[in-house]
């Protein structure tokens, strides 16, 4: 007899999407902390800074498409991807603004 709240099913997760995810995070994370780095330097900018910021765009990206392409596979659960799309998102946005304040 099946008890009623229990869904069975086998979808997982994708793995790419749980990807994307860390992708997402680490970048934005990474971000966060260069530029609190740089206010707490009071104008005194290490260029670390600068090239950790693009590499965190360019994890972004790259985290953007792994989470758009798990997004389309059938029959997997939706969390990770959507996470992976919207932090991913914000980092790219997170770095435009700051090239658009920089110039």
């Amino acid at each position: 007899m099946r008890r009623p709240g229990y869904m069975f099913t086998n979808k997982s997760h994708p793995e790419r999407g749980i990807f994307s995810t860390a992708l997402g995070l680490l970048a934005v994370v990474s971000t966060v902390l260069a530029v609190y780095l740089s206010f707490r330097g009071r104008g005194e900018v290490n260029p670390r800074y600068g090239l950790a910021v693009l590499f965190s765009l360019l994890f972004s990206l790259a985290g953007l498409v792994l989470g758009i392409l798990s997004h389309m596979e059938k029959d997997k659960f939706y969390l990770f991807p959507r996470i992976g799309i919207v932090l991913n998102g914000l980092e790219i946005i997170l770095a435009a603004f700051i090239l658009y304040a920089g110039v």
